[in-house]
């Protein structure tokens, strides 16, 4: 009788956990992934109706929501974000450098709080939003809502492009880019992108200045609790989020990676999808890079494939999401990725780690195989085009 009653009680306390990570509580999810505001449906090329189940191109960005943006103007400078539980600065101010910034934070009292910090990048990209657009220099929607937040352009009269109004963040890469600088993780909300901006100016070492958006509320918030499962998946019980433990093992291009999503099963599930951007960026660990614990930027209960890529170094793949990402003469013609080896560049016939692992970014959505990698842009931006898959799923609430 005791080994029946204790085979009972293991058996409950079993399904209970399973249960309990199934129907996570909306007062534990402390790390709540805002939708990204997509709403209209793309092929590699233009806008398309939206596709049915087993079409070419189903499982994108608009066709799944998630946690959909609200916010509330407190009237006083703030902004509450009413689904991550964080208070934002409405109005920023001058740039400032990393360290003025933490004085700043420290000393502000808008809105009578007195709790006012730096974000860190988790934070500050929870903000972004993909209905923005731009065309490689030029401005044309902020990546922002700016019904609540005011977003400046960069000033052509002092010689700076009207991508340059970088937000900077708290977190520091933990590896070097470019030639090793230290560097801080920024949004830019001009061109819907995260990299990593040298935090002194290479040539004087002199701070340089960037934007900052301070924060308080939530002190949670950007904070993972993964548990593996055992059965080839992970729950971030912190975000309501499951996720395929190893990734796809192989590139394909930004089609194959929705239609591979679709059609996973795994661990007793088969409503897998392609992460968006803001989904897939929450599992980044930006404690960790190829240069400081020789792994990939992720937590190690995660299995990501070693490549060699580019120059045949070794290297972490770039990951698809299911977003696209305007930018660009079309558009429509590319994705978001997620850097979660280093975001090469080749500079001066160097290959380099550019803008850090962790770095979001965007790829064309198709090309010819043969023609991979190539290199873009004034950093000199590694292209892939046939990028790796890590699938998530909704855990139910």
């Amino acid at each position: 009788m005791k080994i029946t009653l204790g085979a009972l009680l293991l058996a409950l306390l079993v399904s209970f956990c399973v249960h309990a990570q199934e129907t996570s509580r909306d007062n534990t999810l402390n790390y709540r992934i805002v939708d990204t505001g997509v709403e209209d449906f793309y092929n590699n090329t233009s806008v398309i109706s939206m596709p049915k189940q087993g079409e070419a191109f189903y499982g994108q960005d608009a066709q799944y929501k998630i946690n959909i943006p609200s916010y509330t103007d407190n009237g006083d400078g703030t902004i509450t974000d009413n689904m991550t539980g964080l208070m934002w600065q409405k109005v920023m101010g001058e740039k400032m450098s990393f360290e003025e910034a933490f004085q700043k934070a420290k000393a502000l009292k808008l809105g009578g709080h007195h709790d006012w910090r730096v974000p860190s990048i988790k934070e500050l990209y929870s903000l972004i939003l993909f209905t923005g657009r731009v065309r490689g220099q030029r401005a044309i929607e902020p990546f922002i809502d700016k019904r609540y937040f005011n977003q400046p352009l960069g000033d052509p009269r002092i010689g700076e492009r009207e991508i340059d109004a970088q937000i900077w963040t708290s977190t520091e890469y933990v590896g070097r880019t470019m030639r090793n600088d230290k560097t801080v993780f920024g949004v830019n909300f001009v061109d819907g992108r995260i990299k990593g901006y040298p935090k002194y100016n290479p040539r004087t070492q002199r701070s340089n200045k960037m934007y900052f958006r301070f924060v308080r509320g939530n002190k949670d918030y950007g904070k993972n609790s993964f548990i593996d499962n055992g059965n080839d998946t992970v729950t971030d019980v912190a975000a309501g989020l499951m996720w395929q433990k190893a990734d796809s093992g192989k590139e394909m291009n930004w089609e194959k990676a929705l239609e591979y999503a679709e059609n996973l099963e795994l661990g007793g599930y088969s409503d897998w999808r392609l992460p968006n951007a803001k989904e897939l960026q929450s599992i980044v660990d930006y404690t960790r890079s190829l240069q400081t614990t020789d792994s990939a930027a992720i937590n190690s209960v995660f299995e990501t494939t070693e490549i060699r890529a580019s120059e045949r170094r070794k290297q972490y793949p770039y990951f698809w999401t299911s977003t696209t990402h305007l930018d660009g003469r079309n558009p429509y013609s590319s994705a978001v990725y997620i850097a979660f080896g280093e975001a090469q560049g080749k500079m001066h016939r160097r290959l380099m780690d550019v803008h850090g692992a962790g770095a979001q970014r965007s790829d064309p959505k198709a090309g010819n195989k043969e023609d991979y990698p190539r290199y873009f842009g004034p950093q000199g931006d590694v292209r892939y085009v046939f990028n790796y898959v890590r699938c998530v799923r909704s855990i139910k609430q």
